[in-house]
């Protein structure tokens, strides 16, 4: 699962972009975000996703903030 970073939210519109793992800037709706709510996430926070396909181009799905292993 590509791990990336939140770029931007916003937050009255209900979307975000995601710094992607291979450095491009994925967007994603709050409808696709799993195990928080979209208002929990942050600027700068890292998060897992998948890759879909949305109706202008590749999006990010099922995003999760990422677990970090200790």
């Amino acid at each position: 699962m590509p791990q990336g970073k939140i770029k931007r939210l916003v937050s009255d519109r209900g979307f975000g972009f995601i710094d992607g793992s291979e450095g491009d800037d994925l967007f994603f709706h709050h409808s696709s975000v799993a195990g928080v709510t979209f208002d929990d996430l942050k600027e700068g926070q890292e998060v897992d996703y998948e890759l879909g396909q949305g109706p202008k181009g590749v999006r990010a799905e099922n995003v999760k903030v990422a677990v970090k292993m200790v």
